[in-house]
């Protein structure tokens, strides 16, 4: 009973105040005396109100950059490479740098194999550098079809902790060598692989996809000058629930991507008070910076239709592909919904600051135009 009184007496407060609370109340109440009149005191942390001044006309700084012909080069290159195909190696019996190699492997430490040392018809690109160079290096010369003993020394920064400066010794048996044949650079190259009737259209396309990105790249620098001279010109204190609950947010997205990938990561080893530590100062720039902007956009009446959230879900879901009705499932509920509209109003927020910038034009520094010439 005394709970329903506490928690309607400060529903009550709360609406005749209008305050945001962030956090569960923190309430010390007195003892209860029958006939007499019922007191408590109560902590609450409460979303700030913020004061925005002159936010329209900031200054901001764009660097200069250019596709340069270099970068059409590299891409192109990299599109030979995702199309290039194995053919077996028939003129050797030995493994030389640049060959793609199938073998048998089965590793071990201080006399006993380990969890991820061994493995069959597993390929190494020697000289790739996607496995460890001194085991890659270990192959070369190698025979086909011969049982082979390989010594590596697994570096002390190692991902994995139980490896990491300690020695190892591979049983191999390389069973396939092959070599990869790219395809030549020409007008059917660009008909077959980049949808263009010749290989000069081919790279004209590279080209402003390029500088589609350069382009991209440029306005989310902008939009981060701008939230950081905002911040900047703005002191004032968040209350730590937000940034608590933005850490947490932080921390799960991490554990999640880690957890895509395998977790074959070198933040294996790091503890969760070392996490919470690190991301802390994001977490608190990234409230200040929604405060700022939920400010901005409410006083120059910036809004997301509910037709606008629709579009927006059915384009995000179109781009899942199979996974386009979960997403629609997911924003069938009215908290993802908002969650999307925020987020939406953010970025729409951005840009209107970003068209009333003061953008002003910088030349690339030095050592930028020595790497591309």
């Amino acid at each position: 009973m005394l709970q329903r009184l506490v928690e309607r007496s400060l529903g009550e407060v709360m609406r005749e105040r209008g305050l945001q609370v962030v956090s569960r109340p923190e309430v010390e109440a007195n003892d209860f005396e029958e006939g007499k009149a019922f007191t408590f005191s109560a902590l609450l942390q409460v979303k700030p109100e913020v004061d925005v001044k002159n936010y329209l006309g900031r200054e901001v700084e764009r660097v200069k950059l250019s596709v340069e012909e270099a970068q059409i080069e590299s891409a192109l290159r990299h599109l030979q490479e995702t199309h290039a195909h194995l053919e077996p190696v028939e003129d050797r019996d030995h493994v030389e740098r640049g060959d793609f190699v199938a073998i048998d492997f089965v590793g071990s430490v201080d006399g006993k194999t380990f969890p991820g040392g061994k493995g069959e018809n597993y390929y190494v690109e020697v000289g790739g550098e996607n496995a460890l160079p001194q085991f890659e290096e270990a192959l070369i010369g190698l025979k086909k079809n011969g049982e082979h003993t390989i010594s590596v020394a697994y570096p002390e920064d190692y991902f994995n902790r139980e490896l990491a400066g300690k020695a190892a010794v591979f049983s191999v048996t390389v069973r396939e060598i092959k070599r990869k044949i790219l395809p030549p650079l020409d007008d059917e190259f660009a008909k077959d692989h980049g949808e263009c009737a010749s290989l000069e259209e081919l790279k004209r396309k590279i080209r402003v996809r390029l500088e589609n990105e350069v382009q991209a790249i440029q306005e989310s620098g902008l939009k981060e000058q701008i939230l950081t001279r905002l911040i900047d010109a703005h002191p004032f204190e968040v209350p730590p629930a937000m940034v608590d609950h933005q850490v947490r947010y932080l921390m799960e997205r991490n554990q999640s991507r880690l957890a895509n990938q395998g977790a074959a990561s070198s933040r294996s080893g790091t503890s969760v008070e070392q996490m919470r530590e690190e991301i802390e100062p994001q977490a608190l720039r990234q409230v200040k910076a929604t405060l700022l902007i939920e400010k901005i956009a409410s006083l120059e009446k910036i809004e997301i239709s509910d037709k606008e959230i629709q579009e927006k879900v059915e384009e995000v879901a179109r781009s899942a592909g199979e996974k386009g009705a979960t997403i629609r499932e997911i924003y069938r509920r009215e908290d993802a919904r908002e969650d999307l509209r925020s987020q939406m109003v953010f970025d729409r927020t951005l840009v209107f600051l970003l068209e009333h910038a003061k953008v002003k034009e910088m030349a690339p520094p030095i050592d930028a135009k020595e790497k591309k010439s």
